[in-house]
């Protein structure tokens, strides 16, 4: 038999802990008044069994044997009674054994009469007393013990009682756990990629102190990131200078199949070196100033200036807004997309879609070979290619989807890739007319 299940999160366990002490302590509290009230409830009682008998039995004795039976319904009880007969047949009742009442009973009248005790067959538990009275009248106690009667209201008092505690330990749970929820959910939106304000530092001492702890962590991740991002772009900058002096030395050589090679590394190494320098200024890409723009002019003078450059680049849809934004990142985003379109499918058709909540879809098609579903996250870092369609052979770097998802992070849109059913890929950039 295995064992139970541990609830998994922590409010449900704190619940769990708080519902079983407070119902522990409470059940122990409770058993101890309910056996103290048990106890003087069941001492009074037998305390008024005691002088109840001796005095019926006295006043009976004392009565004219004629008046005696007027007298019974008087003397009844609820749970015991007089008869002035042998009472019923039944079996003798072992003293040692014998229920507090017939002791209560023998305490009463037990000096000066001469009891018999027997217990009554039946559903219910019962006995009687016989005794003979000082006329030689026999007399019959016919008792049936009853447990201690308990108010009604107490179940009642005792169910509001278990809520105030389910009440009550909720909100302790919900108090202590609302600040590790709060951040919880504000380390799920931590992306260092993507700086976020700074953790909200109230609450308990414990979180706080956490909270604080994230806040440096975030820091100094974001000091790394930059720090990084500085070195790429000075070792990049500084590799243009060499390379171009190497470019003028080239071309004062003679025409042969090494110029050409040379040539040809040198230019891959320019590119490489120009494309480094971007994705490192993309980072930067909130420094420059938005401003409004006409959305369906702005992709159409874009398209207009690869159609001017014979590329197959097409546009279609509209959605009539003005849209706030950084112009020169949206450009260098789009941009980016169209270029690995016609690099890796010969064309591009961009798509323009606007709803009426405000929400803007721009989408770049192409008819290339597409990126195996287990790839179409990794292509956004940096210097990744994906070899089957990717690589070094089509001059690409595997820096311009990150430069495009640097940018487009900085621009507050969300970019993803899918491929497309009938083959190809959809590079898909949405953001809201205000952002």
């Amino acid at each position: 038999m295995g064992r139970l299940p541990w609830p998994r999160t922590l409010a449900a366990r704190l619940a769990l802990i708080f519902l079983a002490g407070l119902l522990l302590a409470y059940g122990l509290s409770f058993s101890s008044q309910f056996y103290e009230r048990y106890q003087t409830s069941r001492d009074m009682m037998l305390g008024s069994l005691e002088m109840d008998v001796h005095t019926t039995v006295a006043l009976l004795d004392h009565l004219p044997a004629e008046e005696r039976a007027s007298w019974l319904p008087r003397l009844e009880r609820r749970n015991y009674r007089f008869r002035l007969d042998r009472g019923l047949p039944g079996e003798p009742m072992d003293l040692d054994q014998a229920p507090v009442a017939a002791a209560a009973i023998q305490r009463a009248i037990g000096e000066h009469y001469d009891l018999r005790f027997e217990n009554i067959p039946g559903d219910l538990p019962r006995f009687q007393a016989h005794l003979t009275l000082k006329d030689g009248s026999p007399l019959t106690l016919d008792v049936t013990p009853r447990p201690i009667p308990l108010a009604h209201w107490l179940p009642l008092v005792l169910l509001v009682q278990l809520a105030l505690l389910l009440v009550c330990t909720g909100l302790a749970v919900r108090m202590a756990i609302r600040p590790l929820t709060r951040l919880a959910g504000s380390l799920d939106n931590l992306d260092p990629d993507a700086p976020r304000p700074p953790l909200d530092e109230n609450g308990p001492r414990e979180v706080a102190h956490a909270a604080r702890a994230v806040n440096a962590l975030q820091a100094r991740i974001g000091a790394y990131l930059k720090e990084r991002m500085q070195l790429l772009a000075a070792i990049s900058h500084d590799l243009q200078t060499p390379i171009t002096r190497m470019k003028l030395r080239v071309e004062q050589m003679d025409d042969s199949p090494e110029r050409e090679r040379l040539w040809s590394d040198l230019e891959e190494m320019q590119h490489l070196v120009r494309e480094g320098v971007a994705y490192a200024r993309s980072l930067d890409g909130a420094s420059e100033a938005p401003r409004r723009i006409d959305l369906d002019a702005f992709l159409d003078s874009l398209v207009c200036d690869y159609q001017d450059s014979g590329q197959r680049v097409t546009l279609t849809g509209s959605s009539g807004l003005q849209l706030e934004t950084r112009p020169h990142a949206l450009r260098r985003v789009l941009g980016n997309l169209i270029d690995n379109a016609l690099k890796f499918g010969g064309s591009a058709r961009v798509e323009l879609q606007a709803d009426e909540h405000g929400m803007v879809r721009v989408q770049v098609l192409d008819e290339g070979p597409g990126i195996p579903e287990a790839e179409l996250e990794n292509v956004f870092k940096p210097f990744y290619r994906v070899e089957s369609s990717r690589n070094r052979s089509t001059g690409g770097t595997g820096l311009g989807l990150a430069i495009a998802l640097q940018l487009s992070q900085a621009l507050g849109a969300r970019l993803s890739l899918r491929n497309r059913d009938g083959g190809g890929l959809c590079a898909r950039l949405e953001f809201g007319a205000s952002a």
